[in-house]
């Protein structure tokens, strides 16, 4: 119990929690992690060798960008790119040890790999020794999503924040973008400042961001402590794409956040007759066309699966698939080579239960409203 002290609470306060920690092992190494969100401490909270990985806040979202950044932010505010991709933080042990979490607090083989590869982390700690770098994961060689960005070929880490590993406080902006700068380390795109009473200029950003078919922002205040978030129509209508071609795996929690995002922007925007109905067809395109690909392929004797491609370590690789079984993904090898002294792995993940389910109501039986 002698992390209870860094946490900041009270002997009680843990043990009222404690039960929902699931013990997880990294390369021998025993380690405890939060997967539901409590009163006490956000999801992701990682407990390891009595030292505490404060998990990643949840970012509130505004629905209408005039009046969520006006009611929000009570000074100027940054804006930054909300990168599509897999969050994770970045710490380094007492030990010395450097080792990567999701964000639900698991230790990933891969990603620990990756940014132990491409960054300057000894010097970063070095530095900021009782910190945490957090980023995204972005690129089309990830084992999580499948979103890909021109502008990374394999995969590529890009920071957001610098937090107190112990106590999630993070760093103002302007210091983290000198940390990072200093460090060499890779950072979200940048907007720049905006007043909270005029969002003309990040309105057309964010429509920018959107012909392109990107994620949307996030917008934060100076210090780091405020935080909102705002996504596109083309993000909105992708997620709804994607949730759907496994519709029982996801689609039922994809459907009413988009769609509730798509009906207030077609509001906040003004859509005329025209415009509007170009938004109903492509939402409920998003949402059927690949809900009906799906029942056919599974009608054609397919499983649902999605194909991600990694490269890197052959142990590192072996220790990816071992994690994503352990958390109890069924994944299996669609190819594996290697290509300029790497080794090039093609996995499936298969979703079962949207397989399952349609293979069920293809065969008659009844849907329990």
């Amino acid at each position: 119990m002698e992390y209870v002290a860094e946490l900041g609470i009270s002997r009680e306060d843990f043990e009222a929690v404690a039960d929902r920690f699931t013990q997880r092992t990294f390369r021998c190494r025993g380690y405890h992690h939060l997967r539901q969100r409590t009163n006490v401490f956000p999801t992701g909270t990682a407990i390891v060798d009595g030292a505490v990985v404060r998990g990643f806040p949840s970012i509130p979202r505004t629905l209408q960008l005039a009046e969520g950044v006006h009611k929000h932010f009570d000074g100027r505010f940054v804006a930054e790119e909300k990168l599509n991709g897999y969050n994770v933080r970045v710490v380094r042990l007492p030990d010395g040890e450097i080792l990567g979490f999701t964000r639900s607090g698991v230790v990933c083989p891969f990603t620990t790999s990756v940014v132990r590869r491409d960054l300057s982390l000894d010097d970063f700690f070095d530095a900021n020794p009782e910190t945490m770098l957090c980023g995204e994961m972005v690129g089309p060689e990830n084992p999580y999503t499948t979103c890909a960005y021109p502008e990374v070929d394999s995969i590529g880490f890009f920071a957001f924040d610098v937090r107190d590993r112990a106590t999630g406080a993070p760093f103002p902006v302007d210091a983290r973008n000198q940390c990072c700068d200093r460090f060499d380390i890779p950072q979200v795109p940048s907007f720049g400042r905006f007043d909270p009473d005029d969002v003309s200029d990040l309105r057309t950003v964010i429509a920018d961001l959107d012909a392109e078919g990107r994620e949307g922002v996030v917008m934060k205040s100076s210090d780091g402590e405020r935080l909102l978030k705002y996504t596109t129509s083309a993000a909105n209508q992708g997620n709804l794409s994607y949730g759907f071609q496994y519709p029982f795996d996801y689609g039922k929690e994809y459907v009413f956040p988009r769609v509730l995002r798509e009906a207030f922007m077609a509001v906040e925007q003004d859509d005329d007759e025209k415009t509007r109905g170009e938004r109903e067809h492509a939402v409920g395109e998003a949402i059927l066309g690949p809900f009906i690909e799906a029942i056919r392929a599974v009608e054609a004797g397919e499983v649902l699966a999605e194909t991600h491609v990694v490269r890197g370590d052959p142990i590192v690789l072996d220790e990816l698939l071992e994690h994503l079984r352990n958390l109890g993904l069924t994944v299996t090898i669609e190819s594996d080579r290697t290509r300029d002294g790497e080794r090039l792995l093609a996995f499936s993940k298969q979703y079962r239960s949207s397989t399952d389910s349609i293979l069920a109501y293809l065969d008659g039986q009844p849907f329990g409203e």
